[in-house]
């Protein structure tokens, strides 16, 4: 919610005339505003500490602006006159236009002291205005239900989620126009919401509807590991399919057929990006959604669990005037993060960055982000080979896929652009010999690429319940071959803070391959992997196992995690006997 209240101690008194709040609380939001952030509107910190709703400060406001307040709904405006805006700026501003009477325009706000929106409101309509003070849940609900609209509301969940699944639909259902009737019923819809509300609230990166022989079966990937979260009755399969294909603008009668859509969602006044896939399977159709939260994610390089030495030569690279730099990891491994860290930090107004990615996850500002078209024929390296002629400075393509896009990315840094990239290897070494097997010269390689970064993300151990404990002797003895010597183990017990798993968050482990003049000479010889990794070693290269001891050593990680992104357990214990 954004509320705009340039004298805050008359919406205060407002509040207390009508008997919204008390001297007492007012005193209190002021007290917090001073020793908080001083920027935070005096409307923002009565909601978010619930000394008022939104409903009673939008109203209050109202009367210290002088304009009507309405409590609006989905029967609350005229159709036909809404199309007067933009659609794009209605979601974006959160404005409404309600219905038209003798030439002016009356339009629902949720901030009625922006007099900056009211004039270009009076601009873009064309006419008289008359501004009605909303609060913002309830424009934003109601502009949900507008056609085609492409923000859904969640905040308005079910609070029990087993009554849900008693509650619904008692009959299976067969028909595709039955399903699309249904899949537009209350019950169904709140069910939805509270499948995605949950997920965001757990801090889930995918969701897993996945249709067994007895019910349908919610899981959640949290930190890298699937949870179930709970069961629907199997005859709601339909319905819940066919809701989350119409929030995806899929089809929802094809039923037999692969889908791929993008949803936009807001919870808690953020919009969160949701990518569905369903996929036809022996039971019915599975979904997958792929979380996309913003709003939690750093883009910060040091935030990001780099090691001193490793976080120096890293940024050493980015800021090169020209060659590539690769991240590589397996997917979910983090690789995106850290390059879109990596361009926040070198970004400026004196660069002009460009990327080409599939889909585009993050909006970075001062950036130009372009999306991949496969179907209308825009490809990386179509694309790519497209921005080399927008005069860029730094370029970053999504992923190396192929042959003609690690030849142009190649090209690009050897006419003195800098490149940013994305592979699918298992460690840093494995990159060059990747790139040398898609059909790249080794000679063109080694004059090209500047730096190899391969990571993986590790679970944290919980805070709330960290405990030391005794290593297994054969365990020690396996980490001693490596040369580590670490003194105290740690681990999470398991508490409610971390559902009982002992871990909470993620932190990356990386290895870094700087390419100097020995390396560069071996590539140019076709040297093999084994001997790369030798050459890299001598070097003084971190391998993403010691990187883990390392965490390990601090108390972020358990040996098993680091063991389990590195190699097995059994393995280590059996070479070290």
């Amino acid at each position: 919610m954004t509320i705009l209240a340039q004298a805050p101690k008359r919406l205060g008194n407002v509040l207390i005339e009508r008997g919204y709040l008390t001297l007492e609380a007012l005193e209190e939001a002021l007290n917090t505003q001073r020793e908080g952030d001083k920027l935070r509107l005096l409307g923002e910190v009565l909601v978010q500490h619930h000394f008022c709703t939104e409903d009673q400060v939008v109203e209050c406001l109202a009367i210290e602006y002088g304009v009507p307040y309405a409590k609006i709904d989905s029967r609350f405006y005229d159709p036909k006159i809404v199309g007067i805006l933009p659609r794009e700026y209605i979601e974006k501003h959160l404005v409404l236009p309600l219905f038209c009477v003798k030439g002016a325009l009356t339009i629902a706000v949720s901030e009625p002291a922006n007099l900056f929106l009211i004039e270009e409101l009076k601009t873009l309509a064309g006419c008289e205005i008359q501004v009605v003070a909303a609060a913002s849940k309830d424009i934003r609900r109601t502009i949900t239900t507008l056609p085609d609209s492409k923000v859904f509301v969640i905040d308005d969940i079910i609070e029990d989620s087993e009554q849900a699944e008693v509650t619904l639909i008692e009959e299976a259902i067969d028909d595709i126009g039955d399903i699309e009737e249904i899949a537009g019923q209350s019950p169904v819809i709140r069910l939805v919401n509270y499948i995605i509300y949950n997920a965001v609230k757990e801090g889930a990166s995918d969701i897993h509807i996945e249709p067994t022989e007895r019910c349908l079966r919610i899981r959640y990937r949290i930190d890298g590991k699937l949870y179930k979260s709970l069961d629907v009755p199997k005859h709601l399969l339909g319905a819940v399919t066919s809701r989350i294909k119409i929030m995806a603008a899929m089809d929802i009668s094809e039923r037999r057929l692969p889908q791929d859509g993008r949803v936009h969602v807001m919870l808690d006044n953020g919009k969160i990006d949701l990518r569905v896939s369903t996929f036809p399977g022996s039971r019915g159709e599975k979904t997958v959604i792929r979380v996309l939260d913003t709003r939690n994610v750093s883009l910060v390089l040091r935030e990001l669990g780099f090691a001193e030495d490793v976080l120096s030569g890293f940024r050493q690279n980015i800021k090169a005037p020209n060659g590539i730099v690769l991240v590589t990891g397996p997917t979910g491994s983090g690789k995106s993060t850290t390059l879109y860290a990596a361009l926040n930090e070198i970004s400026s107004m004196e660069n002009n960055i460009c990327t080409v990615e599939d889909p585009i996850e993050y909006r970075l500002p001062l950036i130009n982000q372009f999306q991949v078209a496969p179907r209308v024929g825009l490809t990386f390296s179509k694309a790519l080979r497209t921005l080399m002629r927008q005069d860029p400075d730094v370029i970053m393509v999504g992923e190396i896929r192929d042959e003609e896009t690690a030849r142009t990315a190649i090209q690009a840094a050897l006419t003195g652009h800098l490149v940013f990239s994305t592979l699918h290897t298992n460690d840093a070494t494995s990159a060059v010999t990747r790139l040398v097997n898609m059909g790249v010269e080794p000679y063109l390689l080694a004059a090209s690429l500047n730096m190899v970064l391969a990571q993986r993300l590790v679970r944290r151990i919980c805070p709330k319940c960290t405990e030391e404990y005794e290593l297994p002797r054969t365990l020690r003895r396996a980490i001693d071959r490596f040369g580590h010597k670490i003194e105290k183990f740690y681990r999470g017990l398991g508490c409610r803070h971390c559902r009982n798993t002992g871990f909470q968050g993620r932190i990356g482990v990386h290895e870094l391959l700087e390419i100097d003049e020995t390396l560069r000479e071996a590539i140019v010889q076709g040297k093999s992997i084994t001997d790369l990794r030798r050459i890299a070693a001598d070097g003084g290269m971190i391998n993403l196992r010691h990187d883990g001891f390392r965490k390990v050593r601090e108390g972020i990680t358990t040996i098993e995690e680091v063991f389990h992104i590195s190699g097995s357990l059994a393995e280590s214990a059996e070479n070290s006997s």
